[in-house]
């Protein structure tokens, strides 16, 4: 343990050095801004950085490329929370309680939620890395592909519980976003899958379409339709933007158990945030408390998808560093970086490169605690947004939202398919289909397809290599007991609904 404090110090000085320092800034600023616009992300925020930092030191520049990706993530939530339009495909998670927050006139104890939760993700992501990167490196390592399957259907399996119509609904929603996941071309066999004839179906369908029809168009719609323009705004009470006691004695569990998750899955190569963050809603639905209100809008909802996120924004660099195996997409671009500086990612990476893995860890602590402060001063500037008439802010958002969409591949069809997403979302809205379902289904169902084929190669077509491994045999007996007590409070919550109704039948000739 000493070593490794010794080691953090050691970066610490590296990373207040003035440059660093500077570069530090510059990407949580860039990152924050960028992460606020929607649909840009994280992803595109460090491949158009990228290029500035080839004329800088490794140091510094993987500095800078670490603050703007951690930043966009802080930001996202941004525009999730006061219009319902994630900056980030992870933010779509926090949107599902941010937004009804907001609804209620409390945007800004959402927003002051968020910060406070990002930046403790952040900080358990951090001492993760510091202090356990080497054996979550060798953990990740025991992971094969019968071990993803199933940590995967797990995460199916429990995201049938983020449903607030029950659980058939709730898989229903999982099943349509698998599907939506097999769309374009076979990676496998090479052959085309479900595109209709369509050449920009190719490719499939890319996530923040999706998120931007399901979460932004989708409420444009039921805002309009509900004439409930400036409806949040006149709730709103701009003196008000801080937590309540109650709100600051929930927040530690949710933050804990997100940035646990959020570490764990963050370590994992090629999971992500919207995994981690969506894994974390959908466990603390069903552990907090305050369960039975989650959909209604609760800080506890906002907190734990915003700590996993950030903390698996951190440890992602774990795989990344130690086995130059992306722990996310955008780490992708990190191992691109450091091939362009001439540094090998690897296990020997630590060893020849000391000052500037330690300096990256330090700036985790600096970055963090610059975002901290840059981001409260601003909540009441987010916040009075919505003073804004709806009608003007209608034709705003829905540019944002092409805009936003338009830049992944300079594509109008990317643009005319979030609006189908956006008009079917809002009919699964008026049957009380929930989206959120749907959008993990979408981003698990790919990767669970890929191990799973994975999987029956190696095992030469033997369904049995799933129990026959200690961690997939138990993930797979977690699985299947959610799945029991789903199907079963389901089955108890519509009994016990079809009984009060009939004694309320009973009742009315008496009154």
């Amino acid at each position: 343990m000493m070593d490794i404090l010794t080691s953090f110090g050691h970066g610490l000085l590296v990373v207040l050095e003035p440059a660093n320092l500077m570069y530090c800034f510059i990407g949580v600023f860039l990152g924050t801004f960028i992460g606020v616009l929607p649909g840009i992300g994280s992803m595109a925020a460090i491949a158009m950085i990228l290029p500035l930092t080839f004329y800088l030191d490794p140091t510094p520049a993987l500095v800078m490329i670490a603050g703007v990706f951690y930043g966009a993530e802080y930001g996202g939530s941004t525009a999730s929370i006061l219009m319902n339009v994630p900056g980030t495909p992870a933010a779509s998670i926090t949107a599902i309680e941010g937004y009804q927050l907001a609804k209620k006139g409390r945007a800004g104890v959402a927003l002051f939620s968020t910060a406070i939760a990002s930046f403790g993700g952040g900080m358990i992501g951090m001492v993760v890395i510091a202090v356990l990167s080497p054996s979550l490196a060798q953990l990740a390592l025991s992971f094969g592909p019968p071990e993803y399957f199933a940590v995967i259907l797990l995460g199916l399996i429990a995201a049938s519980a983020v449903s607030n119509g029950g659980a058939l609904k709730g898989i229903a929603m999982v099943v349509t976003g698998l599907m939506l996941g097999t769309i374009g071309v076979d990676l496998t066999t090479g052959e085309l899958r479900f595109t209709m004839g369509i050449p920009e179906l190719r490719d499939g369908v890319h996530i923040v379409v999706v998120a931007m029809g399901l979460f932004g168009v989708t409420e444009l719609i039921a805002s309009i339709r509900s004439n409930s323009g400036g409806g949040v705004a006149q709730k709103l009470d701009y003196n008000n933007f801080y937590p309540s006691k109650e709100d600051w004695k929930s927040l530690p569990g949710p933050i804990l158990r997100g940035g646990a998750i959020g570490s764990f899955i963050g370590a994992l190569p090629g999971t992500g945030q919207t995994i981690a963050a969506a894994l974390a809603y959908a466990l603390e639905k069903r552990v907090s408390p305050q369960r039975a209100k989650f959909g209604t809008g609760v800080v506890p909802g906002v907190a734990v998808p915003e700590a996993a996120n950030n903390s698996a924004t951190q440890t992602a660099f774990i795989p990344t560093l130690t086995l130059g195996v992306p722990g996310s997409p955008p780490m992708a671009i990190v191992i691109g970086a450091l091939m362009i500086y001439g540094i090998t990612p690897g296990p020997r990476l630590l060893v020849e490169e000391p000052d500037m893995f330690w300096g990256l860890v330090a700036s985790f602590l600096v970055g963090n605690i610059m975002l901290l402060v840059l981001n409260l001063p601003l909540i009441g500037m987010w916040v009075r947004l919505l003073r804004i008439p709806y009608k003007y802010m209608y034709p705003t958002i829905i540019v944002l939202i092409c805009m936003g969409v338009y830049s992944l591949n300079n594509n109008v069809f990317d643009v005319w398919l979030t609006l189908v997403i956006g008009a079917a979302g809002y009919v699964m809205r008026l049957y009380r289909f929930e989206p959120a379902p749907l959008l993990l289904g979408f981003v698990l169902g790919p990767l669970m397809e890929e191990q799973l084929r994975r999987s029956m190669l190696l095992s030469r077509g033997d369904p049995m290599v799933f129990l026959e491994r200690p961690i997939s045999a138990t993930l797979i007996g977690i699985t299947f007991a959610i799945a029991v007590y789903g199907i079963y409070s389901t089955h108890r919550n519509r009994r016990l609904a079809r009984t009060a109704a009939e004694q309320t039948q009973l009742e009315e000739p008496k009154t």
